[in-house]
Order: structure tokens, then C-alpha cells, then sequence
């Protein structure tokens, strides 16, 4: 009887913690991708038991942002003219770390006409971050917003938000170009992009575990990737994508 008890309240009672897994999805120079790492904020010791490094509200809310540090150091300018397409240069020239070639498959402009306004550019660099769950969680991915970016950004990150229990896809960063007057500059393990998840409990904390790659999650992925190329509002496709999806993810690595 009391192992039965047992088990019941096993499956009645949810986990505290809900446990979101990351991967790295690639096998070439994988070693310049970072793992996402729990906020940390660098401050000097209080000065005051009023302090705002003691302040509960302020310590909870930065504990459940995660930061991905940038790859690879970058200078970018953008050109735009009324008689060409608008075009990325280099403005590190022979001093960039990244070689052309590279840099032309990682970085992206995308077409003018997908533009949110006509004056500012979007460009996009693919990344290899995928995040699943067997829990419900929605990923929300973020700019570094708690962070000081030394030079500032000239425009924004494009933030995004989707289920991750249903649908692990690659990450892009996505950047609106606001005064194309000043160059993008990113630095190597500068914060790049926060990421921070919502559960059905909101008091549940979230714990990242690496999290290895199956046949079948393997399969699942693939047949979400790239279905933007093909149709609109793939949040559609949600009730589909579960009726496919293994019956688990997050196999730990």
C-alpha cells in the first residue's frame, strides 16, 4: 500500500524545477559555440542590507535569464543606395577573424521586401542552439538587456517566443538596423542574447541540462526545419508537430 501511495503522489505531484535541455546542433567548428550559462550579475559587496544586490524580487527575476555569448568577433556596415540592393561590408577588412567566405555563409541580409520597415534593414546569422523540453516551456529569446554593450548596438534584436516542448528549432539571431549610419560591432563572449522560459506554474525555477541528440528527436527536427520556406504562420502546424512528436525530447547527454 505504501508503495502504491508512493507512486501516486510521484505522478500527481509535478516536479519543482522544470528542466529545459540545450544542444549544440553542429559537427564543424562546433568549439566557438558556447554553452548558455545561468545570469550572473558582477557586483562588489553591499554596502547595505537595503541594497539592491539583496533585493529578493531583483535576485529571482535575473536568475531566470540564461546568456548565450557571442561566437565571433564582427564589424559590419551597411550599405544602401537607390540604385543597388542594400549589401553588408566587412568594415574589419584583412583584420577580421572570420574569413570572407565564412562570414558570407553565416551572416545574412534578408530580402528587403520581408523588411518590418522599409528603412531598416534586417539581417539574420544562423546559429546551432537548439532547446527542447518534456515539460511545457516556451522559450523566449531576448536581447542582452541587462548587460551594457560597449559600443551600443545600432538597432535591435528581433525577439521571439515559441513552445519548445513542441517545436525545437534552431535559433537565429535577428537583428533590425535602426541608424544605419554606425556599424554593428559584436564581440566574441559578449552577451549575445538572453534566453528566459515560461512553465504553466510560474514559481517553478528552470534548470539547463546538455541534452543529446536521438534518431528520433533527430527525425522530429528535421521535419520542422525550414518549413517557413514553404508556408505562413507555422504555429499552425502546432497540433500536427505533436501528434509526431517522440514521446520524449530531453534525453540528457
Amino acid at each position: 500500500m505504501r508503495d502504491l501511495v508512493s507512486r501516486f503522489l510521484t505522478k500527481a505531484v509535478p516536479r519543482r524545477v522544470v528542466e529545459v535541455g540545450w544542444l549544440i546542433d553542429t559537427d564543424k567548428s562546433s568549439l566557438i559555440w558556447d554553452p548558455p550559462k545561468p545570469y550572473l550579475r558582477k557586483m562588489p559587496r553591499p554596502m547595505s542590507v537595503k541594497s539592491v544586490q539583496v533585493c529578493p524580487a531583483a535576485i529571482d527575476f535575473d536568475a531566470r535569464h540564461f546568456v548565450v555569448p557571442c561566437p565571433v568577433d564582427l564589424h559590419l556596415k551597411i550599405k544602401l543606395s537607390d540604385k543597388e540592393p542594400p549589401a553588408l561590408v566587412n568594415a574589419a577588412g584583412a583584420a577580421s577573424t572570420v574569413r570572407p567566405k565564412h562570414l558570407n555563409q553565416m551572416v545574412h541580409l534578408i530580402s528587403q521586401s520581408e523588411w518590418r520597415d522599409p528603412a531598416k534593414p534586417i539581417l539574420q546569422i544562423s546559429t546551432p542552439y537548439l532547446f527542447l523540453s518534456d515539460d511545457v516551456a516556451y522559450i523566449n529569446q531576448i536581447a542582452p538587456y541587462l548587460d551594457y554593450i560597449d559600443p551600443p548596438w545600432p538597432g535591435t534584436l528581433i525577439a521571439g517566443r515559441f513552445p519548445v516542448h513542441v517545436w525545437p528549432r534552431h535559433l537565429m539571431w535577428a537583428f533590425e538596423w535602426h541608424d544605419t549610419s554606425k556599424d554593428l560591432i559584436l564581440k566574441r563572449g559578449d552577451p549575445w542574447f538572453y534566453t528566459r522560459f515560461e512553465t504553466h506554474d510560474p514559481t517553478r525555477p528552470i534548470r539547463l541540462v546538455e541534452a543529446g541528440m536521438t534518431p528520433e528527436v533527430r527525425a522530429y527536427i528535421d521535419s520542422i526545419s525550414g518549413v517557413t520556406n514553404y508556408v505562413n504562420r507555422t504555429f499552425s502546424l502546432f497540433e500536427r508537430a505533436k501528434a509526431r512528436r517522440p514521446k520524449v525530447l530531453l534525453v540528457k547527454k
